[in-house]
């Protein structure tokens, strides 16, 4: 991209990670396959732990095909570098683990995704590393909760399941003012709808496997940063783990993030429409949803967003299990299953109340958590219709 000439997002999207120039003018980076990597010379060969970018040494430390989609997930999303490894879940933990050592703390929203929290008290709590959960409204109040030992929090705006807003940017100016790094989950955003950096923070995590892929056939995820230090640390982290995606899986994302700005638009307009539709059924006591304008994170939804993606949840009036059964079992268009982000709608029970520590759920009533998909959101709340009918006779 050219340095005179800034593009703009939807630009950018279709330009982002191509030299085309370099592979005969073909549009698509090609997906090239490589464990060994041959050198000229010892001088050559000597030179390939280093860190340089986009160089090729060995296979599990990329090729090109995987350098050009970091290229572009980088500019994208606003940072300084980014690195592609083998889930969501890989890029949580390598994220995390690049910046803790035995004896530290670290803060850790209440509404985050449950692996994340699995990594906290499964594995960092043998380690040595304390991990606090905190309210995920608390803002710059979170000041309080840093120690001498913090070294680190961890956010997720909006949050998973419950999808609390969170004032990023407060929470990064109490935290860089005691040299705490600042980690997002930006999943829900995608690069496109939050621009983590211009909040203030230090490193953005995004399961790829949702909306940069789009399809539900690629796991993948990506780290990026504001700076080269940072980028680095978790380079080294990412190695030692032995993390690595294959070229295909890359330029499927490739592919997929080619579209991720008409997509994101007909989830946006989509989600919103089944969205203020759940709240005129009688079924349903509350739908969470940042974009809606009595959401409580509203607010701040406007002001760091520039858009909302499909992923949302309601919560119903208390059901019985039968109940429940009959309406999710039968749907006719949502399908029932882990992930979200692709182009088919989705649908989930969950019950919050049993992860969190640090807040407590109040709602007594069954929370569902939808994902909108790329069909016609008339057809969408019908099959929903059609399920709460279902309720009525179990």
């Amino acid at each position: 991209m050219s340095a005179q000439s800034p593009k703009k997002t939807a630009t950018k999207l279709v330009h982002a990670g191509r030299r085309s120039s370099q592979y005969h003018g073909v549009v698509n980076p090609p997906v090239l396959h490589a464990s060994t990597i041959l050198f000229d010379s010892l001088a050559e060969l000597e030179k390939a732990g280093a860190s340089v970018p986009g160089k090729v040494t060995y296979g599990r430390h990329g090729t090109p095909t995987r350098f050009l989609l970091e290229e572009a997930v980088a500019e994208l999303e606003g940072g300084y570098g980014t690195l592609c490894v083998s889930s969501g879940v890989a890029a949580i933990n390598n994220a995390i683990l690049a910046f803790v050592k035995p004896g530290d703390h670290i803060l850790v929203t209440d509404s985050t995704y449950y692996p994340t929290r699995n990594l906290c008290n499964a594995f960092l709590k043998k380690f040595g590393v304390e991990t606090e959960y905190y309210d995920p409204t608390i803002g710059g109040d979170i000041a309080k909760l840093i120690r001498d030992n913090t070294v680190l929090v961890w956010c997720e705006s909006p949050g998973s399941l419950t999808f609390e807003m969170q004032d990023i940017p407060a929470i990064a100016d109490a935290a860089h003012a005691r040299g705490v790094k600042v980690l997002l989950d930006n999943t829900w955003a995608s690069p496109l709808l939050c621009r983590p950096f211009e909040l203030g923070v230090d490193v953005s995590v995004q399961a790829g496997t949702k909306y940069i892929v789009g399809h539900s056939d690629v796991m993948m995820g990506t780290i990026t940063t504001a700076t080269e230090e940072d980028l680095l640390t978790i380079k080294k982290q990412v190695l030692i783990s032995g993390d690595a995606i294959g070229p295909d899986d890359c330029y499927l994302a490739q592919r997929g993030l080619r579209t991720l700005g008409v997509r994101l638009k007909q989830h946006h307009e989509s989600g919103l429409k089944v969205a203020n539709w759940l709240q005129s059924r009688a079924e349903v006591k509350r739908v969470l949803h940042p974009a809606l304008p009595d959401d409580p994170g509203h607010a701040i939804w406007k002001r760091d967003f520039s858009g909302a993606s499909g992923l949302f949840s309601f919560v119903m009036d208390p059901v019985e299990k039968t109940q429940l059964a009959n309406m999710v079992d039968h749907m006719e268009l949502f399908g029932m299953g882990f992930s979200w982000g692709g182009f088919e709608s989705l649908i989930l029970p969950s019950d919050p109340a049993k992860i969190r520590t640090a807040t407590k759920w109040e709602e007594d009533g069954q929370l569902i958590r939808l994902h909108i998909g790329l069909e016609d959101a008339d057809d969408l709340i019908a099959d929903l219709e059609a399920g709460f009918e279902r309720l009525k006779t179990a």
